[in-house]
């Protein structure tokens, strides 16, 4: 009864997403059918709400966005990641690095139109060697590598702190370098070994020129990854920490950064976010994730295939932020011994999916610039998403192995 309940609710998130509406109003939506479906009595559902709003990891993980998104203001101001294009281009004169690195770095900027800038230079490096609708899927395929590890997306924050402490941003981003391995290579598999290697760039200057172009670059990113992965700093003050920095080593002025206060307030992220958190204590209080363990170890099917069957389809259909707004604290709580494993599955499986889902706007941006289908676009890339996918639970099996 309890589960189809819980149908119940994902199915009034999909139904608002489908009509269109923010993830905020899919969230508010299947907050109060939370309270309805399972008779929360009304001090209950105010105080979870209450609850959810001003406890510390909510705080914190708006001010990490705030903070990461004003990175990105400086960062774009400065032309970073283009420069970082650049240094690619004098280092290693070749079209598959061009095609594969250069949209994955341009692609840790988060923004929809990141990807028509990818797309120039997908064009560039493969134009007679792949057809148009190769050239989109390269084109989608490496311009969102960095949203399957990378410690700023929303998603991956989001979903670390649903884990109940049972995951670190640092330890998840460890565990996703293989499978970032994987991912580039599937890539080169289909399509960048048909690309000749040699771009035609004539480097004007020492390779030593173009490494310092390339640290100069991106110094900012490697400096916060490294607070966090290999030291342990939490994410608000790792970003906090390469904001400073960098106002010294980029001699911003006031009058570059006044802008920034307000522009990297994203009203529409921040209330998101926020009702996100306030969501996930309504699930608590409701006692869902605490019930689901039992059930799901009574089911004749193992627990991980359900919940990965559950996080790919339902982040085609509605979206990765929300199933796993939904269920990756009920699947944190199934888990057995630490859980990485199955986070790690758990995210490769929405990963896999957004690039599939039609409630992705940057597939569909991806193919409008190259004049193609959305249907196309997905066609061509379910055979790379598909072997993904295989070698994820693969990794899965591995990780379970050694105790995780």
């Amino acid at each position: 009864m309890e589960l189809l309940k819980l149908a119940g609710v994902f199915c009034v998130m999909i139904l608002v997403l489908w009509r269109k509406k923010p993830l905020s109003w899919a969230v508010a939506a299947a907050a109060l059918a939370v309270w309805l479906l399972f008779w929360m009595p009304a001090r209950t559902f105010a105080a979870a709400l209450v609850c959810g709003a001003v406890r510390w990891d909510t705080i914190q993980l708006l001010l990490v966005l705030y903070l990461i998104t004003f990175l990105q203001r400086m960062l774009e101001k400065r032309g970073c990641l283009t420069s970082a294009k650049d240094a690619l281009d004098g280092l290693f004169n070749s079209r598959r690095v061009d095609a594969s690195a250069a949209p994955a770095l341009l692609g840790m900027l988060p923004a929809v139109g990141t990807v028509l800038i990818c797309g120039d230079i997908v064009r560039q490096s493969t134009d007679g060697f792949l057809k148009t609708e190769e050239q989109a899927c390269v084109t989608s395929y490496y311009r969102h590598v960095s949203e399957l590890f990378f410690p700023t997306y929303t998603s991956i924050l989001i979903a670390v702190d649903l884990s109940a402490g049972k995951v670190s941003v640092g330890g998840f981003t460890l565990a996703m370098l293989p499978m970032l391995a994987v991912l580039m290579a599937i890539g080169w598999l289909f399509y960048l070994r048909r690309i000749p290697k040699d771009a035609g760039f004539f480097a004007g200057r020492p390779k030593a020129f173009y490494w310092k172009l390339l640290l100069r670059s991106l110094w900012t990113i490697i400096f916060t990854v490294i607070l966090i992965v290999a030291f342990g700093v939490p994410v608000h003050i790792a970003v906090l920490a390469c904001i400073v920095c960098n106002l010294l080593v980029g001699r911003f002025g006031w009058k570059e950064l006044r802008p920034f206060f307000a522009s990297a307030f994203e009203a529409r992220l921040m209330i998101s976010t926020l009702l996100i958190m306030m969501f996930k204590e309504v699930l608590a209080a409701a006692g869902v994730i605490s019930a689901l363990p039992a059930f799901f170890s009574s089911l004749p099917v193992p627990p991980f295939l359900v919940f990965a069957l559950i996080f790919f389809f339902g982040s085609v259909a509605a979206g990765s932020q929300a199933i796993i707004v939904l269920c990756m604290g009920m699947a944190m709580a199934a888990a057995a011994q630490g859980g990485l494993a199955l986070f790690v599955l758990l995210m490769c499986m929405a990963y896999a999916a957004m690039q599939l889902s039609p409630v992705h706007v940057c597939l569909a941006v991806c193919a409008e610039d190259y004049r193609i289908s959305l249907g196309t676009l997905i066609r061509k890339t379910v055979p790379l998403v598909g072997v993904f996918c295989l070698a994820a639970f693969g990794y899965y099996g591995l990780l379970r192995l050694f105790g995780f």
